[in-house]
Formats: structure tokens, sequence, C-alpha cells
């Protein structure tokens, strides 16, 4: 008698399936990680600028992320994060005015005592909301516009949903907002009310290569410059291939990658599976990150009002990490997030550079273009699923219709927002699940080994 030890391919190595492949592995689970790129980390990855590595996009570290900070604590990393009170700007009618605490709330010219008034009954409101789910059925911008009312809709929660939606936030449901709110609130609560942020001043690079060292240490193969583009379901198994190349065959295969890339991959899916992972929508990224001589302001989000500005937010990271990581120069990351479709995916870099440099030099008047020092831009068409209208219908399910095929991704995060701490969340019950799963079928295995004995 013998228990089925199966080996599992994972395909996408951000931090979702780093994080898978880590449960499995303690499970003693025979793992390999798969992954496009030549790094792991996804996201999560770094790249260099100038003589300095740091991360591609700006991530940041709530005091309650508990299960993220779990998982550094297990790599020994919890210990090395920095905490910082940082602070919020907001630029609006061309004037950059701060909104870090109650005071500077209350004296926010563009709003007057009543907007500031239902602008704090709505998020006091959203806090104790309990019952995500009759949100996904609300428009976000009818939902915002009745509580807060017009002009604080305009001036505060407008640019606020175009930081992080685009133009997309007309098709998002008002479940989007909560999740943001609820995760602030957690946050304050945690930070006795400051706003603390955290970060490894080694940034993601750091956390990456420990992570990567711990799979290894664990016996987890990783596979780097490997692009799955299909795959072939036996009864026993799946085959993985490369432009119909066989890489590798498993007994179990989890992706963690977009819906259509998912969808692209395994034609062998019900034909209702598939229509799920075509029709999610993604919010994409242009992300350029910029050093320069000096730092623009005080503050590590701005939010930004103005239409005329071509990024949907400035995040000075200075403000929150220590300037000398970086030799004394300031870096800053200027978002802008548009739909997989866009036409600016297209964009040169040059042209992404005019645009977002003579918009830079307008809102800070003391810098200078001699001040740029590194400016380099990151395209990703699929960052994370809109939330549409009912949107928690709309999801695939970890197991699919192919026995040996499971879809763990990003678009499954349903009641809170993408970032690193829900990513991890969801690789934890996801592994749970899979480890049930195997669990049971070692069970039949067991039990049709004893009938047969007993026959």
């Amino acid at each position: 008698m013998s228990f089925s030890n199966p080996k599992w391919g994972i395909v996408g190595s951000g931090m979702l399936g780093m994080t898978l492949a880590y449960q499995l592995a303690q499970q003693g689970q025979k793992v390999t990680l798969i992954e496009s790129e030549e790094t792991v980390g996804g996201l999560a990855s770094t790249w260099q600028l100038g003589d300095i590595t740091w991360d591609k996009h700006y991530h940041v570290t709530l005091l309650s992320d508990i299960e993220y900070l779990s998982l550094l604590d297990e790599l020994g990393l919890k210990e090395e994060m920095q905490w910082v009170e940082t602070k919020t700007g907001f630029y609006t009618d061309e004037k950059l005015y701060s909104m870090s605490n109650s005071v500077e709330f209350l004296s926010f010219p563009p709003l007057n005592l009543v907007d500031k008034l239902r602008l704090g009954v709505t998020i006091f409101y959203a806090s104790r909301i309990k019952d995500w789910k009759k949100l996904e059925s609300i428009l976000v911008t009818d939902w915002l516009r009745r509580l807060s009312g017009k002009r604080t809709f305009e001036k505060i929660w407008l640019p606020l949903l175009r930081s992080k939606l685009g133009n997309s936030y007309q098709n998002v449901s008002a479940a989007f907002i909560w999740t943001t709110i609820a995760r602030m609130y957690a946050a304050r609560r945690s930070g006795l009310k400051k706003e603390m942020f955290g970060y490894n001043p080694g940034g993601y690079g750091r956390i990456l290569d420990t992570f990567k060292a711990r799979l290894e240490s664990l016996g987890v193969e990783i596979r780097t410059s490997t692009r799955i583009t299909s795959s072939l379901h036996l009864q026993d198994g799946v085959k993985l291939f490369t432009n119909k190349r066989l890489i590798g065959e498993y007994d179990r295969v989890v992706f963690t990658v977009p819906g259509q890339v998912i969808a692209n991959t395994c034609p062998q899916l019900r034909p209702a599976e598939l229509s799920k992972l075509e029709n999610l929508k993604y919010q994409g990224i242009i992300c350029a990150s910029v050093l320069l001589k000096q730092p623009l302001a005080k503050y590590y989000v701005t939010n930004i009002t103005c239409d005329w500005v071509p990024f949907t937010g400035v995040i000075e990271m200075t403000c929150l990490v220590n300037p000398g990581i970086f030799n004394g120069l300031s870096l800053v990351y200027l978002p802008k997030y548009i739909h997989q479709d866009s036409a600016e995916f297209s964009l040169s870099d040059e042209e992404i550079k005019e645009q977002f440099i003579k918009a830079l030099l307008r809102m800070y008047p003391h810098l200078s273009s001699t001040d740029i020092v590194e400016f380099k831009v990151s395209r990703v068409k699929r960052v994370f699923a809109l939330p549409v209208l009912n949107y928690s219908q709309a999801i695939p399910s970890i197991k699919t219709s192919l026995q040996n095929i499971f879809i763990v991704n990003s678009s499954q995060i349903i009641n809170g927002t993408l970032n690193v701490n829900e990513t991890v969340k969801l690789a934890n019950s996801a592994a749970r699940y899979l480890l049930a799963q195997e669990q049971s079928q070692s069970n039949k295995e067991y039990d049709s080994e004893c009938l047969g004995a007993n026959v």
C-alpha cells in the first residue's frame, strides 16, 4: 500500500505562485515553479535604475497585512521591516494640498463643511458594512455620488478611483471602494490612527532572493525563461509545452497567470470555463520610475484631480524609503492605469517620457529638466481583473472540469484589492484546498487498496 506523492507544476512565479509552491513543498509535495520571464517575482520583480536596483513597481506594506507579515516572519525578514508615518497630498485646481490628518482635512479648501461631513459619513458607513456582496450590484459612481454628493465625488473620490482604475472606474462596482476603505481603516487601527507604511531596506529584491533560496532548500525546482504556450490533459497527468516542445509532464498543474492566458493554454476546458476566463476584463498599467536630484514634496502619495495630467498619481518613494538607499536621489513612480486593450501601450518610451516630464515640471515649478537622472518605463497589460457588477459570479473556480488542472489567480480575490497581502492570503487558502483535495484522493486510493485486499 502506498499513498500518492504527485508532481506539481505551478505556472507563474509571482508572489502568488511562489507562496503556493512554498505551502505545497512544506507538506512534502514535489513542486516545479515555471516562469516565462528571466527572474521570479512577477509584479514584485526588480530592475536597474542607473546604479540602483529597486522594485519595478511600487508596493506598500500595512501593519494590518497579517498574512504577508507572517510569511516574512517565516522567511526571517519581518524584523528587517522599517515602519514610517507618511503623508498624503492632493493636487487640485493646480495647487498642492496636504490631507494627512483631521485638521488638514477640515481645512481642505476645495470642499465646504457639508461636503466634508458627507465624506466622513461615507467613510464611516463603508467601514461598518459587513455584507459586501450587496455592493456588487451597484456602480461605484452611483453609490459614492449618492452618499457624498457631486462636489465631494469630483474632488476626492474621482481622483482616487482614477488613480487605480483609470477610465475603467465607470464600470466598477461599489465593492471596490469598500475593500479599499476597509484595508486602510484596518491599517489605521493597527497604526494607532497614524498612516504607517512599511518597507524592506533591500526592497523586493531582498525578499525575492530570500524566498527563492527557501523554495530551493525545500526541493522546489524553479524554471525561468520558460513560457508555457499549450497543454495536453491526460487521464493521469498534464503535459506542458512551449512552442510545441514538451518541457515537462506533471501529475497536477496549477495556473496562476491571467485568465486569457489560461484559456489560450488549456483549450480542453469546457466552453463555459473558457468563456469565464476570456471575459475577465483586466486593468493594465504604464508605470514610469524616475530618479531625481531633488525631492518633489513631502507626500508619499499625491492624488490628482486635474484632467491635463497624463499620469494618475505621484508616488514619491523617498518619502517612505531612506534616500540613502538611492544614493541621495529621490525615486518617484508615475503610474497610469489603463484598460488592457488601450492603444497607449503602443506609445514609445520617449513619447511617454515627453508627456510625463512636461506635466511633472508644471506640477512642481521648482523642478527642472536637469534634475532628471533616470526615466524608465514599465508596461503590464494585465495587472488585476476589474471588479465589475456582480463580479463574484463571473470568476473562475479553482477546480476545473479537467481533473488534474487547477486555476489560482488574482481574479479570485473577490473581497479585497490586489496587493501582496491579499495575494499571499489567496495562495494560503488555495494551498489548503489543494492539499485537502489531494488527501481526499489519497483516501480514495487507500480505500480502493483495502477493498481489493478484502476481496
